[in-house]
């Protein structure tokens, strides 16, 4: 089959004969039909975060069409849609018992090769994943959506760590692709008042667009001061950071009020200070927010019924022997772009 491998770091190679991955008894061999390029790749292909060791084949945002199904699978079947948790996990440890699998002890992900593991992923013609990790597509969310729910489920999942009530002020720390759907994840979960912070106008509108009442320019001189006057001179109750850099996390835990909860989402910087004593003397939360612990189905209910839309943020398609170019395009930065999904057997 065919599969793009990243041989060595800001290389990608087109193999017309990778090997077919061989489905085992708790399997589905699924025919990928759409698979977004996450920012974590783009990250991953300079070899800066040390979770993308070559040779690998990477992508974990997927859906496709099960083709075969192991001896032990009872819930899918030959031609069902579905869209692939990135995260495969044990389904017995402690932690997979207590609902944690984001946190699975004998945790994998998909596309991804860390030193610990290497598990190549859906920038392929085809993948074998464990059924557990495959979620059944409604009829109304096409193939390109469908590969955007694990993004969806990532935004869910953050907002549900700290749990905002509808009348809590909630502010968003980037407006990227997770950062726009986390604001969209807040007004599904009956958040009222939520605001967004990015250096982009444009993805600012697109925040309006999702629901956020309030945008302000990450440059602003008098930022603090604006988000403190729209959250009742107080300060928001809970912050997204979802950028993962030292002045962004510095600037969602000085903007939160006393007491309240900062989520960190972002992951870019392997390492960053924190203003300790506003930590410290403000007791505010510092909530971890790792992939997704079981919100697949809420994520593709809610893509289903229009609640959350990712048409707006998919930028562009192409070939899987285009993605090399696109890898370069979005490594040196393209303007407006948000999502650009591939269609490996189109």
């Amino acid at each position: 089959m065919r599969a793009q491998v990243m041989t060595e770091y800001k290389r990608l190679e087109l193999h017309e004969d990778f090997p077919e991955p061989i489905p085992g008894p708790e399997d589905v061999l699924v025919n990928v039909e759409a698979v977004g390029i996450c920012g974590s790749d783009i990250h991953g292909f300079d070899g800066s975060t040390g979770r993308r060791i070559p040779p690998l084949v990477m992508g974990h945002e997927a859906a496709g069409t099960i083709l075969e199904v192991g001896r032990d699978v009872r819930h899918l079947c030959v031609g069902q849609r579905v869209a692939l948790d990135s995260t495969v996990f044990c389904g017995r440890c402690e932690n997979c018992s207590q609902g944690r699998i984001n946190l699975c002890d004998h945790r994998q992900v998909l596309g991804v090769s860390c030193g610990e593991y290497r598990r190549h992923g859906a920038f392929a013609q085809r993948v074998a994943v464990p059924a557990r990790i495959a979620y059944p597509v409604p009829d109304s969310v096409s193939m390109e959506q469908a590969a955007l729910a694990e993004a969806v489920s990532v935004a869910i999942h953050a907002v549900r760590r700290s749990n905002p009530r509808s009348d809590d002020a909630c502010l968003v720390v980037g407006t990227g692709m997770i950062g726009l759907l986390v604001v969209q994840a807040l007004r599904a979960s009956g958040v009222r008042s939520i605001a967004a912070i990015d250096l982009d106008a444009g993805r600012l509108e697109l925040a309006r667009r999702f629901g956020a009442v309030a945008t302000f320019k990450a440059d602003d001189d008098h930022l603090g001061a604006g988000v403190t006057a729209w959250s009742n001179h107080l300060g928001p109750q809970h912050v997204f950071e979802v950028v993962g850099a030292q002045k962004t996390v510095e600037q969602a835990i000085q903007l939160a009020r006393k007491g309240g909860h900062v989520v960190l989402v972002g992951n870019v910087s392997p390492r960053v200070e924190i203003p300790l004593q506003r930590v410290v003397a403000g007791e505010l939360t510092l909530h971890g927010s790792c992939a997704s612990a079981g919100e697949y189905d809420q994520a593709l209910a809610w893509m289903a019924d229009g609640r959350i839309d990712v048409a707006p943020i998919i930028s562009a398609r192409c070939s899987l022997s285009e993605l090399s170019d696109w890898m370069e395009r979005l490594y040196q930065g393209i303007p407006n772009t948000m999502k650009v999904v591939v269609l490996p057997n189109a």
